[in-house]
């Protein structure tokens, strides 16, 4: 195992290496949130299939391989389509409207009132996404050195933290690159070939298993139509999807390097349920169905090639981990924070009430630097102490897309599809749907399919009666808007539009 530790122990010290690479580059608000937007096709691919494909399409794709066989792909399958329908339809419109969070937009689009209860249901979201991602450091590292689960989280998430504060985006985006290869290489190009090879090949596995587990639908048509609901529609409003779509130096980049990404996902899919289907042949009696990629790997690979494929593994929970972070630090920085602040001294000074750089942090650039740095540190350490307290991965990843698509979703693409919406329906959305999510949650249980689905039938039903029973929103605004999704608008009073490279 030494060879096997010296490469994870290498690929660590780079991540750090990165981070502190990055904090050269990251020199304003814009460089530090969203890589100066000015990254071109191949960097795009990359880090946005990297951030999408986590610790669960990975561990958990396996674990679904092991549990249903092929059918098993479908949660990452439904990733992919998600990203697919965003890079196609709404990236390029996306990435034209120079901000840096969803919140942000539902500000454009409606006319201001709707970003701190939507900042609010993000954060939440986005906070959870990162405590799933920090829990599974425990799972790699116990495989890895026998490590105490808390430690385990401290370690990995400490790692994360550390490169995610130093540089922003700049370092998220550098180290993403790092482990869209490092994933590649490890899962797609050395375990899957070696566990099907080990299995007996595919006629073996046939030979051996039931023929559902070769069904492409044998995992059911409700359990599909969730996955749907939740990752498909998940993937076209999450904010730590839209950050990265920020980060692409053109719409085309945007579109047509998202479309790659996803195409990505959903070979990354297949190579999941295919290795999981492999691992059910070599231990068809494990304890638990996510202990088959651990399993595999550290029984069927050779000195080597088990460090590089447990870093794979690694690397896709970084990925997740520091885009979720990064993300969470900025809504609680430019969507609540920022807002409340400029909210108190509008209070305090009424003179100042029109004036919207009062929402935003100050206009020195290192001044915005150190305050984003300063929130990214603060809710990597929430993140930790959350990731510690709870146990269920399932669970928090469960209630973070139910929040996230029963609260969201409607008063979003609403606002890109729909003219006649109003701020007053977005908002009744967001708290109707949410409150419906968190009370079916609590009555009929987190894993139960009833709060996604009435949770979103609700949110849909308030919007638009709220929005038909009210004044139409201003035509200023929505001219405002239209020039926004043209690109003929600059960005924020408090960022140059940088240059295009």
């Amino acid at each position: 195992m030494a060879v096997d530790y010296t490469v994870i122990v290498v690929y660590l010290a780079g991540m750090l290496a990165m981070g502190w690479w990055g904090m050269r580059r990251a020199k304003s608000k814009s460089e530090f949130l969203v890589a100066g937007r000015r990254l071109g096709p191949t960097m795009y691919s990359g880090t946005m299939a990297a951030i999408v494909l986590g610790g669960a399409s990975t561990i958990g794709g396996v674990g679904l391989g092991y549990q249903y066989g092929l059918s098993g792909a479908w949660m990452v399958f439904t990733i992919g389509l998600g990203l697919l329908a965003l890079s196609v339809f709404f990236s390029a419109r996306i990435a034209r409207l120079k901000v840096y969070t969803v919140s942000e937009m539902l500000d454009l689009r409606y006319g201001g009132r709707a970003g701190v209860i939507s900042g609010v249901v993000m954060w939440a979201y986005t906070l959870m996404l990162a405590v799933t991602s920090t829990i599974a450091y425990a799972t790699i590292f116990d495989v890895l050195f026998d490590m105490n689960r808390t430690v385990a989280i401290v370690l990995g998430g400490s790692i994360v933290v550390a490169y995610s504060t130093l540089g922003g985006m700049w370092s998220i985006t550098l180290t993403d690159m790092v482990q869209f290869v490092v994933k590649t290489v490890g899962v797609l190009l050395l375990l899957l070939p070696i566990a099907v090879v080990k299995a007996g090949g595919f006629s073996e596995m046939k030979a051996q298993l039931p023929t559902e587990y070769f069904d492409p639908l044998g995992i059911g048509g409700e359990t599909i139509f969730t996955y749907v609901l939740i990752y498909t529609f998940g993937m076209l409003i999450g904010q730590d999807i839209w950050q990265r779509v920020f980060t692409a130096r053109s719409d085309r980049t945007a579109k047509w390097g998202g479309t790659v990404a996803g195409t990505y996902c959903l070979a990354y899919a297949l190579a999941g349920a295919v290795i999981g289907t492999a691992a059910k042949v070599l231990y068809p009696k494990l304890g638990s169905a996510d202990d088959a990629f651990a399993t595999i790997v550290k029984d069927e690979l050779p000195v080597g090639v088990r460090g590089l494929v447990l870093a794979a593994a690694l690397a896709a929970v970084m990925s997740t981990s520091s885009g979720a972070l990064i993300a969470c630090a900025t809504v609680a920085n430019n969507d609540i924070w920022s807002r409340l602040r400029g909210a108190v001294r509008r209070t305090e000074d009424p003179k100042s009430a029109h004036d919207p750089r009062d929402s935003y942090d100050s206009h020195d650039p290192h001044d915005e630097v150190k305050g984003n740095r300063a929130f990214i540190l603060l809710m990597g350490i929430a993140v930790i102490v959350t990731a510690i307290a709870l146990n269920n991965v399932v669970e928090a990843l469960t209630v973070a897309y139910n929040l996230l698509v029963g609260g969201l979703l409607v008063p979003i693409l609403g606002g890109l599809l729909w003219r006649r919406g109003t701020v007053q329906g977005a908002l009744a959305s967001v708290v109707v749907g949410g409150v419906a999510v968190i009370t079916l949650m609590a009555t009929h249980g987190i894993l139960a399919n009833e709060p996604v689905y009435y949770g979103l039938l609700s949110s849909l039903a308030a919007y638009i009666a709220v929005s038909l029973m009210t004044r139409p929103t201003d035509a200023a605004v929505l001219a405002a808007w239209r020039e926004r999704l043209a690109g003929r608008s600059p960005e924020l009073v408090s960022e140059p539009v940088p240059a295009r490279q």
